[in-house]
């Protein structure tokens, strides 16, 4: 029996999120997620079903680049490094495994993880390409990077935040550890970058969408930062849409953070 960790990327664009389910509200039957076809790969490798963790949820449309998840094998005999080329030759093109590595038993790629760094996506021209509207929101305009920076700088430390959970969100304790939100230009599109130890349902879309409206409407650090410690999702903009949104990395180095 080995623990067995992986690394991987996925276009959500046709995924109905990571988690297997039964049902979606944006897809009708059959239901299609992330989790949910590579157990089907590994089962087809182990002969009998195989459960995989992941390190966190991602929802309808999102998109990693490095998702990271672990299983337990029955077999001793297939070299670890054997499961890239063997899963990724009967995936679907839009999941590829890019690395597998032995851990520990107990290991798992989402209670061991120290913090999770999202990044989303934001065109600025007046008319992207093509190719590149599946994994970006467009807004055609440039937004001052310098205001969206102020405010981004009040994502840091232990944050209620509640303005920015989904209604529907179940969490018992909305308080996330930020370590970091910054935007940075990458050519015409607009990056904003966020690392936490977790993140609510949705929490980043409405952090990306409120920020990217409040400078619009040229609001500041301060009324983000009133919006923030009002705990009122009603004081919070837009949710941002699924495209631009892509798990970037998972870390397990550090001390973790509770929850």
């Amino acid at each position: 029996m080995r623990n067995i960790l992986l690394t991987l990327s996925y276009d959500g664009t046709s995924f109905c999120g990571w988690q297997r389910q039964d049902s979606c509200e944006s897809q009708t039957e059959p239901v299609r997620t992330v989790q949910g076809e590579i157990e089907k790969v590994l089962a087809k490798i182990h002969k009998e079903p195989i459960s995989l963790q992941g390190s966190g949820r991602t929802d309808s449309g999102v998109h990693a680049v490095g998702q990271t998840a672990n299983f337990i094998s029955p077999i001793d005999s297939i070299p670890v490094d054997k499961y890239i080329p063997a899963m990724n030759s009967l995936l679907p093109r839009d999941i590829r495994i890019h690395q597998a590595k032995e851990v520990h038993a107990d290991f798992s790629a989402r209670f061991n993880a120290v913090s999770r760094t999202y990044r989303y996506f934001i065109s600025t021209s007046e008319t992207p390409f093509a190719h590149e509207m599946p994994y970006v929101w467009s807004i055609r305009r440039k937004p001052d990077i310098n205001v969206l920076n102020e405010m981004a700088s009040c994502l840091k430390g232990e944050l209620d935040c509640t303005t920015f959970a989904s209604s529907a969100d179940s969490s018992p304790s909305k308080c996330r550890y930020l370590y970091d939100a910054h935007f940075f230009m990458e050519g015409e599109k607009l990056v904003f970058e966020i690392t936490a130890n977790a993140f609510l349902w949705k929490m980043v879309r409405s952090i990306t969408g409120t920020l990217i409206e409040f400078e619009g409407k040229g609001f500041g650090a301060k009324e983000f930062k009133t919006a923030l410690d009002s705990l009122d999702r009603s004081q919070a903009g837009v949710t941002a849409p699924s495209t631009g949104l892509f798990l970037w990395s998972v870390s397990y180095e550090g001390k973790r953070v509770h929850k």
